[in-house]
Formats: structure tokens, sequence, C-alpha cells
């Protein structure tokens, strides 16, 4: 299924600073039963948010009106835990578009690629001052330029640069998925095979 092209990314950014945040933490196991991706974001860090009686936990960043956007800045390892597909649907359906950390689980980040969520790997000291800024001023814009592959605190003008897999960030910049992007080269495909055929007729 075809994602959101993603090219440059201006946003605020809602911090996350917990150390080893698994999948279950993420989307916990009782909210795995639906099989469409739709839905999940309603769950998201769901026994963080709400107390055991239902109610929001306002302690808990994504319950405090003074941060938003649309990137997720965690601590490092985030992901870990079970290879669930869920977790990534669920930050995505919640309206995050990337999430920053200065580790991240493979698979995890994988499955992120795969679904047009996009895992941005900075040092762990550039995290630290991207989560300090954020605290001292929640309002503070970030730029991810996924062309460039750099991540710049744009009030200080700070900048790193990410790596991501070549196939993948194309993949991100024109919005497709595995499938969307066979089908976008199939007259290379058909060429080649004609081609092929030819060479071992000869």
């Amino acid at each position: 299924m075809a994602k959101e092209k993603f090219n440059i990314l201006d946003s605020t950014c809602v911090p996350l600073p917990l150390e080893n945040v698994d999948t279950d933490q993420i989307i916990p196991a009782r909210f795995l039963s639906a099989t469409t991706r739709e839905g999940f974001g309603e769950n998201l860090f769901r026994d963080w948010r709400y107390n055991k009686s239902g109610n929001k936990n306002m302690d808990f960043v994504l319950n405090d009106n003074k941060y938003s956007g649309k990137i997720l800045v965690a601590s490092k390892n985030f992901g870990s835990g079970s290879s669930r597909e869920h977790a990534v649907w669920a930050i995505y359906d919640y309206g995050f578009r990337a999430v920053v950390s200065s580790f991240f689980a493979d698979i995890f980040k994988n499955n992120a690629l795969n679904n047009g969520l996009l895992p941005v790997v900075v040092p762990e000291k550039f995290l630290q001052n991207l989560l300090s800024l954020i605290k001292r001023k929640p309002d503070s814009l970030v730029r991810i330029d996924l062309e460039k592959q750099s991540f710049t605190l744009l009030p200080t003008g700070e900048s790193v640069m990410f790596e991501i897999n070549p196939y993948k960030k194309e993949c991100m910049l024109k919005g497709l998925d595995d499938i969307d992007y066979l089908l976008s080269i199939k007259d290379l495909i058909t060429s080649f095979e004609i081609n092929k055929k030819r060479e071992n007729e000869n």
C-alpha cells in the first residue's frame, strides 16, 4: 500500500527520554487482534497514557499539551522486544512520521522503513542536545531532509547526517511500498527478461 511521500519535514517534536522502550510498551499485546493498520494509534503507549481506571495520566508526554508534532524523539534502544509490526502501525496511525533515537532495534527499524515511518539514528550527544532543546523550548522546529539525509535543529543550526538504505530512501521519497516499487519498474523487468531470453537462445 502506497504511503505519503517523505522529503522535507519541518516539525516540533514530542520527547520520550526513556531507554529500552520495547514493542509491548509501544502497543500492548492485548490490542493486537485487529488485522488492518488503522486505529492502532488510539492505543499507542496505552499503559503509560492511561491509568488502571482508564483516565488519562496527565504526567505522560502524549497527554501534555506543551508537546506536539510529527517527530517522536526517544532515547537509545527504541523498539526492542518482539517483532510485531503493529508497533510501527500505532506510531504512524497516531500521526508521527519519524522517530529519532541513537539506536533502534533492527527489526523495528526495518518495520518502520517498510511502513513509511522514518527511523533517524543520531549520535548520543546530538540526541541529548535535542531533548534538552525540546524541554526548554517545546515550540522549537527541527528539519528532516530525507534527500540530503540531514537532521537540523533550526533554532541553532546544529545539524547531523543520518544513514538510510538507498532503496528504502527511494521508496519513501516516492511514497512507494515494495509492491508499488516493483510495479513502477515493470517495463525494466520485462525488458530484462526479453533480453535474457534472447541471450539464452543465441
